[in-house]
């Protein structure tokens, strides 16, 4: 297949093109700078500009593009950003891939699209969008598909959980502080965590490029959720520390802002169409996802 990736530099995009070209595939890079390499297209979404012969000849183009929901405490102008980085690229992707009848688009979204108020109640891709702001975030840049399913392109929408790697994500910033035995629950644990590992992530994303007969929105988390207070656990054995800490929802609350809401509130998600679909993950209990990004 020839493949064309939007968001290649950032954690996933980086793994995701070194598995593509593993199996074989030809990938083309969508990049906001002049173009420096055979396999790079310069683009710039803000002006909705993009060369047309980007996208010749593609099997599927691959949207990973957002600021990072965690990178930054959450302000107005933060979450403007966060909205910018998302939906204006979604849409001007969309646009070509319809104009350039490309037969498949992946785009990126999260578990967030759930919201906050799910409780411990199971929810799938048949579940309702939440209204807080990572929710309706969520749902916007969904709805910034909407010119290519239009044209009648196989759209697929990865509502991923939280990306577990040694070297980028959540765990890069968790992992120095677990080492030194500072870890612990956030709030009272009891909140679920989506989580999912990287080598799954990339995997979930490949299974959906390859898989015709997937469309529409996909949950890309662990098939075994966990609360909070599980992760805290299941880190620390990996880590062999302890983690005895407990940081009080007031407290996060202070350090990231409203973006504590849904860190003390995350949606109990479940991968219901992978796993009808048949993929098979690497790694399928928090355990060995852990075990396999941060284990000695």
């Amino acid at each position: 297949m020839k493949v064309v990736i939007a968001g290649s530099s950032g954690l996933i995009g980086t793994a995701l093109v070194a598995a593509l070209r593993r199996d074989g595939h030809q990938v083309s890079r969508l990049v906001r700078r002049p173009a420096a390499a055979p396999d790079e297209h310069t683009w710039d979404p803000a002006r909705a500009q993009l060369d047309e012969r980007a996208l010749r000849g593609a099997d599927a183009v691959v949207n990973l593009c957002g600021a990072g929901i965690a990178d930054h405490r959450w302000n107005g102008s933060y979450k403007q950003l966060l909205r910018d980085s998302r939906i204006t690229p979604t849409d001007v992707l969309a646009t070509a891939v319809a104009a350039a009848d490309v037969p498949a688009l992946i785009n990126a979204s999260g578990a967030g699209y759930y919201g906050l108020d799910t409780g411990d109640a199971v929810v799938d891709e048949t579940s309702p969008a939440g209204t807080d702001f990572l929710a309706t975030l969520c749902r916007d840049w969904e709805a910034a598909t909407e010119p290519a399913t239009e044209a009648g392109v196989r759209t697929v929408l990865i509502r991923s959980a939280v990306v577990l790697a040694r070297n980028g994500g959540t765990l890069s910033k968790l992992h120095p502080l677990y080492w030194l035995g500072l870890g612990g629950r956030l709030g009272s644990g009891r909140q679920y965590f989506p989580w999912i590992s990287l080598d799954d992530e990339v995997g979930a994303i490949v299974f959906a490029l390859t898989h015709p007969e997937i469309s529409g929105p996909v949950n890309v988390v662990g098939p075994a959720p966990v609360t909070n207070a599980e992760f805290n656990r299941a880190l620390g054995r990996a880590l062999h520390r302890p983690t005895p800490f407990i940081v009080p929802g007031f407290a996060l609350q202070a350090l990231v802002g409203e973006l504590a809401e849904s860190i003390l509130r995350g949606p109990r998600a479940i991968p219901a169409v992978l796993e009808e679909a048949g993929y098979r993950y690497q790694h399928p209990t928090i355990g060995a996802a852990l075990s396999a990004a941060v284990g000695r």
